[in-house]
């Protein structure tokens, strides 16, 4: 009887070991599974980051030299960055839009904007459309940074006004973000009249590695 109550306990034992080794194993292959899933979604998610780094600047040089063109507006092929000379927009040492530069916008931001939304894989990458005010280092760094500041907000309320009315415009504003940089970037010259500039810049939604872990 003895034996037998053995062999039923080792049996036992060897069904529960059998049965741990299984929720391991169950386990683990959990794990490779998740994690293949997470390595695919971040590979998606660059690879959609990586074609909008190159596609969209290509995109809004195109358009802008299409469109616009003008020695006071440059697009950086590399980034997409639109610098606006302040000249088009404003009077020396004012944060007041000139007529002119009202003007100016109503013509550059519709363009801007149908880039973004012209193409779903751009309206999902961009996260932010910054308005950044820039000045020359001549002058007091304060007041320049003030200024620069108060420029951006200048254009920023323009694109909000009632006046201004284009094409997406709600969803456009949903991205908007204003930026004073002053003469943070400024070149070595004292004066330089490329320094004073409006510049609008995508930035890019990066690959949200937590938001897929939440789910």
């Amino acid at each position: 009887m003895s034996d037998w109550w053995n062999e039923a306990a080792e049996d036992l034992n060897a069904e529960e070991e059998s049965g741990i080794w299984l929720s391991i194993g169950d386990l683990m292959s959990g794990l490779l599974l998740f994690f293949a899933l997470l390595f695919v979604t971040v590979m998606v998610q660059l690879k959609q980051y990586q074609d909008a780094l190159e596609r969209l600047p290509v995109v809004v040089l195109n358009a802008i030299e299409r469109d616009l063109g003008g020695d006071d507006i440059r697009v950086d092929p590399e980034t997409g960055d639109v610098s606006i000379g302040d000249r088009i927009l404003f009077d020396k040492n004012s944060a007041v839009l000139k007529p002119e530069g009202k003007q100016f916008l109503r013509e550059f931001i519709p363009v801007y904007s149908d880039v973004i939304f012209s193409n779903p894989e751009f309206e999902n990458q961009v996260a932010r459309v910054i308005i950044e005010g820039h000045t020359s280092s001549d002058g007091d760094e304060l007041e320049n940074l003030q200024l620069s500041l108060n420029r951006s907000l200048a254009v920023a309320n323009y694109l909000f006004s009632d006046e201004f009315k284009f094409e997406n415009k709600d969803k456009f504003l949903q991205k908007i973000l204003t930026s004073g940089r002053g003469e943070l970037d400024a070149n070595l010259e004292r004066d330089a009249a490329i320094d004073r500039k409006v510049v609008f810049r995508f930035q890019l939604k990066r690959p949200n590695f937590q938001e897929f872990l939440s789910k």
